[in-house]
């Protein structure tokens, strides 16, 4: 397999806003401790014609996404997963955070393997056009919880650098899973050739914390912000994310799925990123939009439709003032050319 990031050449020409948009690919590992599989099943077999549907909508309207995919799905069975597993893994102290526990369960109850693995889904993904695969770590590692620490972390993401390579892929960009960001763990990254991660937004109600510490209030907050405007536009100037190293890519916004309970909110989510998105393309910023694949997994119908009138808005912004679809490692390229001229600027 061929990792399809374009390379941007190093042109120095003036900034235009730039679309970004990355997808946290995981499956049923996203939920390990959190949903049973009964819970979830019906998403993240759903999986399986999102993934395809969003490709084919990404190519009519010329989107490069980045896939930051979990290192297990690389692999077809638990047992071929088991023999990769790092010598050294997270001691979460609420160990059913733990997907090695889940594993040793799993073998003995006969799990569906296509919520778990998913080797032709990342093959599609990678040979499409300006299509990404990041990392989201090997085993959706919560960089946050108690008991992990960064000697764990080390060896996770070298076995998720290590299962790239063996499907000729090479990882430069990083998100880090439930958006635990820490910022301890940059140096690690940059070690092993993370050139860019996704972090969060800078209002209060997106701080990467714990689950235990992620209120009740928090969620209620993010989820008023979807479809009102309490956090800001949340765009970046690329002057700005070029000064630090590896490159902080923020989260723009979550592309919340569609739900029949919020239907009659669903204009005002829409106003919502497309304001966003007209103030990045204005203002020659970054607009960074992320969702998982199993959010299109039910009512994929309803969700493409949605995502269709974000794109052919940003369609629109392309014409009007020269907005880029660029995913993390094209932009990581952007940013290195911007980086070289603050370092070096040019008589």
């Amino acid at each position: 397999m061929k990792n399809n990031a374009n390379r941007i050449q190093p042109e120095l020409t003036q900034q235009r806003g730039v679309f970004t948009i990355s997808l946290d690919f995981e499956l049923y590992w996203g939920f390990v401790g959190e949903r049973s599989v009964k819970q979830y099943t019906e998403n993240l077999l759903g999986v399986y014609s999102a993934i395809p549907a969003i490709l084919k909508t990404f190519n009519e309207y010329n989107i490069h996404a980045t896939w930051a995919t979990v290192g297990f799905l690389f692999f077809d069975t638990f047992e071929s997963l088991l023999k990769s597993t790092p010598s050294r893994i997270p001691k979460y102290i609420d160990s059913e955070l733990s997907p090695y526990k889940y594993i040793a369960s799993a073998l003995h109850t006969n799990e569906d393997e296509l919520i778990h693995f998913a080797p032709s889904l990342i093959k599609t993904v990678s040979s499409s056009a300006n299509q990404e695969i990041g990392s989201h770590t090997f085993s959706h590692y919560y960089c946050l919880e108690k008991g992990q620490d960064l000697a764990a972390f080390k060896a996770d993401l070298v076995a998720a650098m290590s299962i790239a390579k063996k499907n000729k892929l090479k990882i430069t960009s990083l998100v880090f899973p439930r958006n635990q960001y820490n910022p301890e763990y940059l140096s690690v990254c940059k070690e092993l050739g993370v050139v860019a991660f996704r972090g969060n937004e800078s209002f209060w109600i997106y701080k990467a914390v714990d689950n235990n510490n992620n209120s009740l209030i928090r969620r209620a907050f993010r989820l008023a912000d979807t479809y009102i405007n309490i956090s800001g536009q949340n765009t970046y100037s690329q002057t700005v994310l070029s000064r630090k190293f590896p490159f902080n890519i923020p989260s723009s916004r979550f592309l919340r799925p569609y739900s029949k309970r919020l239907k009659y909110l669903e204009p005002y989510k829409l106003r919502r990123i497309k304001s966003g998105l007209t103030y990045a393309a204005k203002s020659r910023q970054i607009y960074h939009l992320w969702w998982h694949p199993h959010n299109f997994g039910s009512n994929l119908d309803k969700n493409l439709h949605f995502l269709k009138k974000v794109l052919n808005h940003y369609s629109i912004l392309n014409k009007t003032h020269g907005m880029e679809s660029l995913n993390m490692s094209e932009l990581s390229d952007r940013l290195f050319i911007e980086r070289s001229r603050n370092v070096y600027p040019r008589h």
